[in-house]
């Protein structure tokens, strides 16, 4: 069980991990071991989960939601596979309370007079500039 926090954990049935060869460091170690850990969580199916927060974690994840409601997760930093396996649980649990956090609704905000007045001025005095560049008359 993973726990998440005070009211959500997740339970074994919903991660399944794999282990496949690392492209890492470890020299020929690497073409031996399978150090690499690929950890899926059923995230569409979690009853643990809120629907909007299952919204904002497949928003999260990108890429790495697959079509069935599944994410996944591949780590292969370390050459140790019980240090990649932890890491992959903390980086999962990172995303699953980055998306239990509600964003702020953005109050839309009318511009100020004064800063109407500083960009209509930025924007004459550059014209100026640019009118002033051209073919000088010899007259």
């Amino acid at each position: 069980m993973l726990r998440i926090n005070d009211a959500i954990s997740i339970e074994d049935w919903e991660l399944t991990e794999q282990f496949v060869r690392s492209s890492g460091p470890g020299g020929q170690n690497v073409n031996k071991v399978s150090t690499a850990v690929e950890l899926r969580f059923e995230a569409a199916r979690s009853p643990n989960l809120p629907e909007p927060v299952k919204n904002r974690l497949r928003r999260i994840a990108g890429r790495r939601w697959t079509k069935e409601g599944a994410l996944i997760l591949q780590v292969e930093d370390t050459r140790s596979q019980a240090r990649n396996r932890e890491i992959a649980r903390e980086r999962l649990r990172e995303l699953i309370l980055k998306a239990l956090e509600k964003p702020k609704r953005r109050i839309a905000t009318k511009p100020t007079y004064g800063s109407k007045q500083r960009r209509l001025k930025a924007k004459k005095e550059r014209g100026e500039v640019k009118a002033m560049r051209g073919k000088v008359d010899p007259d």
